[in-house]
């Protein structure tokens, strides 16, 4: 499960390494494509390149969850900090660059340990190193893992409570069947009465989704695009990224927007010896990103064994964060 000797821990209070962090890539990639409509988890978007892409994604003009969201943590920070208490291990699933949790830690009570999460262990560590250096006073333990996979969180020390944090809309990533079976877990992972601070995407003019998803200056084509790459380069295949082309499409009765690449003409591509072909307009389905009313998620979280304490939106009704207690 760990490989700590590989790690230069530098700041960081120890690292944890599960696994299952890439020994299902290859299986899942065969899977994938093999489906009547081939796809692929948006997970292996996040290389490092991937997750460098998607931070410049974050920052787009068309891109509004992001900064709709750091205005709802800054805006209400403080009732976070009150809800949440001294003492708080703050267990980040999916953390990116962290940026948005320093907005809660520089909010918290004397916050005993920050755990972020993420399947891209290079970017994952680089990214704790330097909120260690930040927080010095903060135990920073980085989890390289997928954290949709059983995992145990290692013990904090002097932990009063310990809280998830999962922003960004990521939720609408899931299915609603996979949304509730993550939610679960994350329940079991936290422990009866504690919580987890979550953002969800609210459903919206369809033209707001459209240029969110595929915005002018290319930026979410090519992270779309670069789930190819990660695959050429990690498992030795031989596809075309100028063969396929990143498409957007909405649909209405799943209430969610799904990216697609399209292949532009017929073609074939070589994966660890197994052939896959590509019809013209064939397209892998790469990601999907699920909207939501209120009520609907709350009665997605009830289902998942959560008690839906408040939310918060924005003036626009772009975007919600909630607060939800394990029952």
């Amino acid at each position: 499960m760990i490989n700590k000797s590989k790690v230069d821990l530098g700041p960081l209070y120890d690292y944890y390494e599960f696994d299952h962090t890439e020994d299902n890539f290859l299986p899942a990639v065969i899977e994938g494509l093999s489906l009547p409509q081939k796809q692929l988890s948006s997970k292996y978007f996040y290389d490092q390149t991937g997750s460098s892409l998607f931070e410049q994604i974050t920052e787009l003009p068309e891109y509004y969850p992001t900064r709709t969201e750091i205005g709802l943590l800054k805006t209400h920070a403080k009732e976070f900090s009150e809800l949440i208490g001294p003492g708080a291990s703050l267990v980040e699933f999916g953390s990116g660059s962290s940026k948005k949790v320093r907005i809660i830690l520089d909010a918290l009570q004397k916050p005993s340990a920050y755990l972020p999460i993420d399947i891209s262990k290079d970017y994952l560590i680089e990214s704790a190193k330097d909120l260690a250096r930040s927080y010095p006073d903060l135990i920073v333990v980085p989890i390289s893992a997928d954290y949709t996979r059983p995992l145990v969180l290692p013990v904090i020390p002097n932990e009063l409570v310990r809280v998830g944090f999962f922003p960004g809309s990521t939720i609408g990533n899931f299915t609603p069947e996979e949304a509730i079976k993550f939610l679960r877990a994350v329940s079991i992972d936290l422990g009866t009465g504690n919580g987890l601070l979550i953002g969800v995407d609210l459903k919206k003019d369809t033209d707001i989704l459209f240029a969110a998803y595929d915005d002018e200056a290319g930026v979410t084509a090519e992270f779309n695009l670069n789930i190819l790459r990660h695959i050429n380069r990690e498992l030795g295949a031989d596809l075309d990224l100028e063969g396929f082309k990143h498409e957007v499409r909405w649909e209405a009765d799943k209430g969610r927007i799904e990216m697609h690449l399209v292949s532009k003409y017929d073609q074939k591509a070589s994966i660890n010896g197994h052939i896959f072909r590509f019809a013209a307009g064939e397209s892998i389905h790469t990601e999907d990103s699920h909207k939501y009313t209120i009520d609907a998620f709350h009665s997605l979280a009830e289902e998942a064994g959560w008690r839906s304490h408040c939310h918060w939106t924005d003036s626009n009704d772009l975007f919600s964060i909630h607060y939800l207690q394990v029952r």
